[in-house]
């Protein structure tokens, strides 16, 4: 995985995060609590795709930005 800078540049814009949430629930049979530190990093990516973009902003990689405020709040990645 590429850092926060090349994972924004990407089209569409996190999507590389987005993959290795995906090929890390295959590899483990679909447990989400396997796959934590993935997620994080894809709601640390769209979190800074919204602020550096605006809310209005759209990439099929990332929740719309309520949904990914409270996502980050109920996993207490909230700033």
């Amino acid at each position: 995985m590429g850092g926060l800078k090349e994972d924004l540049a990407y089209d569409p814009p996190c999507h590389p995060r987005a993959c290795a949430i995906q090929s890390c629930l295959t590899k483990n049979s679909y447990q989400e609590e396997k796959c934590q530190s993935q997620i994080n990093a894809l709601y640390e990516c769209c979190n800074a795709f919204y602020q550096a973009q605006g809310e209005d902003a759209k990439t099929p990689s990332c929740p719309k930005p309520s949904l990914l405020k409270l996502r980050m709040k109920q996993r207490g990645q909230d700033n």
